[in-house]
């Protein structure tokens, strides 16, 4: 791989000693009619559906898939539980952490200028896609990874609830889903998932995972590329079938971060399941030609259910290169349904 797509294993210092990271089965097909119950609340009679039009969500889903004729996409797996945002919905994210202005564009503009580049984003995205509805999300990095070993020795860092709550508050005015993203260091992912439940019980707030910095073998985050087994992201997914089940909730959408082989170990064993939506997002930054080979590479070949992209507005806007458009985006294949901007 390049310098440019790991570039981010270098150790920037910011504020707090953050990591900033420049970087980079099944319903039977046949019962194809949403079934309902009628329910009372409050005296009025409201109907809730039971299962999805699964003919209507086939059709989606091949069309993300259109050009493929390997037989990898779409991937097979379960029909999702009702009010599922994929594929019916196209999540455009701004990523980053209040504070640092270098770890994401959600951290480096004031809330107001921010809020409105992003609604701009979302609105050429649906220019460039009709086909699909382009929505405004907040990726806040909730738990990031430190060089430092701190008072725990885990090597990270939780940010305080009160920022997340500040996130959450942000989204409501644009109606934009919320992601907490998880930089565990030396920790794990079911215990910084875990610590996060009373967020993720919320129906509009999601999660991201990112192994890159999950160091298994006690070294320093950021001196090398971390990596997650399937058994790790298979823990996320447990805890947030436990939330979605418990809390009678739409399907969670879980962000799995993704830029060279090694990042992801045995990705044939993650479960897919009706409660999750498992996004596998190409995270690095380059050349256009470096980019869409790590897509093909990492992403594509390794299919595992919806496919994310990332784009960066400085770091894939140098030595020589441009960033891509939403318009030659939506040209691949599998067409991206998370978009994500740093």
């Amino acid at each position: 791989m390049k310098k440019s797509i790991i570039a981010c294993i270098t150790l920037p210092v910011v504020l707090l000693s953050m990591m900033a990271c420049d970087r980079s089965k099944a319903a039977d097909p046949k019962d194809s009619l949403d079934k309902t119950e009628t329910i009372k609340a409050d005296s009025v009679q409201k109907t809730k559906a039971l299962t999805i039009d699964t003919i209507d969500f086939d059709k989606r889903n091949a069309a993300l898939s259109v050009n493929d004729t390997t037989g990898k996409w779409p991937v097979k797996a379960p029909y999702p539980l009702p009010g599922a945002i994929l594929p019916y919905n196209r999540i455009i994210a701004y990523y980053g952490n209040l504070y640092s202005t270098r770890m994401g564009v959600l951290g480096e503009f004031p809330r107001q200028e921010m809020l409105e580049k992003l609604k701009g984003e979302v609105a050429r995205w649906q220019a460039a896609d009709p086909t699909i509805k382009a929505i405004p999300a907040l990726h806040y990095i909730a738990v990031t990874a430190q060089g430092a070993p701190g008072k725990d020795n885990k090597h990270r860092m939780r940010m305080p609830f009160k920022q997340i709550d500040t996130i959450i508050s942000w989204a409501k005015p644009i109606n934009a889903l919320v992601f907490l993203d998880i930089q565990v260091g030396h920790s794990t992912v079911k215990e910084e998932v875990q610590q996060l439940a009373q967020y993720l019980s919320m129906p509009n707030v999601h999660l991201g995972i990112d192994p890159e910095f999950s160091m298994k073998n006690g070294e320093r985050p950021g001196s090398k590329i971390g990596n997650f087994t399937a058994q790790d992201i298979n823990d996320a997914i447990d805890i947030l079938v436990d939330l979605v089940r418990k809390n009678n909730l739409p399907p969670k959408v879980l962000v799995v971060h993704r830029f060279t082989q090694g990042m992801i170990k045995n990705y044939k064993d993650i479960k897919t399941v009706p409660e999750v939506q498992i996004v596998m997002h190409m995270d690095g930054f380059g050349s256009k030609v470096l980019k869409r080979s790590t897509y093909l590479r990492y992403i594509y070949k390794e299919p595992v259910q919806f496919t994310g992209f990332k784009l960066f507005y400085k770091n894939d806007n140098k030595n020589d290169w441009e960033m891509y458009t939403p318009e030659e985006l939506v040209k691949f294949t599998p067409k991206p349904v998370y978009i994500q901007y740093q």
